[in-house]
């Protein structure tokens, strides 16, 4: 007798599957309004996956604690909100003011034919000053472009931290008055979050009023002032990979969810696997936990004391996940048009294999209507520390790496020449060539 077909595994887990009544099915499917869609996977046989799983629902009830917004929608990451979110909300020639809008948020809104609008603090642009929220939005110059453009803004972004400027935080008073200004001229404000919960310990450890309230408490005041916000979660998330949007505007929800099926997934998903949006509702809470983030923030500051010690010059105080070595400060010798970060970055890499980040002259791209390139802001090389994962051993090796760099830079007297560049967000593909 020949043999039947057996599948070429055998399977080790047992999981039981919950049973229903006609009775019960009809009121869930009259609730989903006749889209089986819309169910909850708890009530459908056998089935966890896709719609409506329970660790979608697990990560938007923490999402919902930690910020108080009802609507979340899940996305791959942070850079996928976005682009959900603006793609129904900006428009060819609108205005969207922001503290020093970063990569690929400025990348979303200049691809669609807008304008990001810097108004940050202008402290923010002296690198030695020690003030404690550098990150902070100017209200001056954002009232001038709410009065210049009444209209034509659909919304304002507020980083917390400010990532382009050093993760600089934003203080609490800045956050409410920025948000009351623009209200003010009817305009809704999205804050990019991916560092929230460093940006909670800041306000914390620095702001009067504060030390006495946990860091769950001041996420929650920061998110009442505002309307929405994008996530990258792989940062304060504790994730490898997700993000999401989340708001209490129905009408924003309602456009977003007409972008992220086409573009991520349905909605209790949208390009996350379920085991990763259970991963996200743990991580978000094991990190808002003030001895977690403060763990982390020292060794952040540990790394500045050594540079401290040598000398090098970064964008002061340190911030909360990197240190912004202040390139244009080290090599001198290098005009701005031979990018003296990106070197210094190549440098770094050349010196003892550590590859940095430039948050400069590259990433700034060219602007949009003139094509020139941007030279006015800051030319960082960012020293980004990954959460629990290197040991203070680590940072000594980073610092005497740069040491040695910072020692021989006389002998560095040119910089890079870009050969080829993509017309947007250039710097993750862009191609040089050494001068000299």
């Amino acid at each position: 007798m020949e043999l039947p077909f057996a599948e070429a595994w055998k399977i080790k887990m047992v999981e039981p599957i919950k049973k229903s009544t006609r009775e019960q099915r009809e009121k869930w499917l009259n609730e989903a309004h006749q889209n089986v869609f819309m169910l909850k996977s708890d009530y459908v046989y056998g089935d966890e996956s896709y719609g409506g799983a329970r660790s979608f629902y697990h990560m938007k009830d923490t999402i919902t604690e930690l910020t108080g917004f009802e609507y979340v929608i899940p996305t791959h990451q942070g850079r996928a909100a976005e682009n959900v979110l603006f793609s129904y909300l900006v428009k060819p020639g609108l205005v969207v003011p922001g503290n020093a809008h970063f990569d690929t948020t400025k990348g979303h809104i200049e691809s669609r034919k807008a304008f990001a609008i810097d108004v940050t603090v202008p402290e923010a642009y002296d690198t030695q000053l020690e003030v404690p929220f550098k990150g902070n939005v100017s209200l001056e110059k954002l009232e001038k472009v709410l009065q210049e453009n009444k209209g034509n803004v659909p919304f304002m972004v507020l980083t917390v931290t400010n990532n382009t400027v050093g993760g600089q935080p934003v203080s609490m008073k800045n956050i409410r008055e920025t948000c009351e200004l623009c209200h003010k001229y009817g305009v809704p404000v999205n804050i990019d979050s991916a560092r929230f919960i460093e940006n909670a310990y800041f306000i914390k450890t620095r702001e009067e009023g504060y030390a006495d309230k946990t860091l769950r408490e001041i996420a929650l005041e920061m998110f009442s002032y505002a309307d929405s916000m994008t996530m990258s979660a792989k940062k304060d998330g504790l994730v490898n990979m997700g993000g999401f949007i989340a708001t209490n505007k129905k009408d924003w929800y309602e456009g977003a969810k007409l972008f992220c099926i086409p573009f991520e997934g349905f909605l209790t998903y949208g390009g996350m696997n379920g085991r990763d949006m259970d991963a996200l509702a743990v991580g978000l809470k094991e990190n808002i936990e003030f001895e977690m983030v403060e763990t982390r923030i020292k060794q952040v500051h540990y790394l500045a004391k050594k540079l401290d010690e040598y000398g090098i010059p970064y964008q002061r105080p340190a911030g909360g996940h990197a240190i912004f070595v202040d390139a244009d400060k080290v090599l001198t010798q290098i005009p701005k048009e031979e990018f003296p970060a990106q070197t210094l970055t190549c440098e770094l890499y050349l010196e003892a294999g550590i590859r940095a980040c430039e948050i400069g002259y590259v990433l700034a791209d060219r602007d949009p209507v003139t094509r020139q390139n941007r030279f006015g802001g800051n030319d960082f090389v960012r020293l980004c520390i990954p959460r629990r994962v290197y040991t203070n051993n680590h940072m000594d090796v980073i610092a005497a790496a740069l040491k040695n760099v910072y020692d021989r830079r006389d002998s560095i007297k040119r910089g890079l020449e870009i050969t080829w560049e993509a017309e947007l967000m250039r710097h993750f593909t862009c191609q040089f060539k050494r001068l000299g």
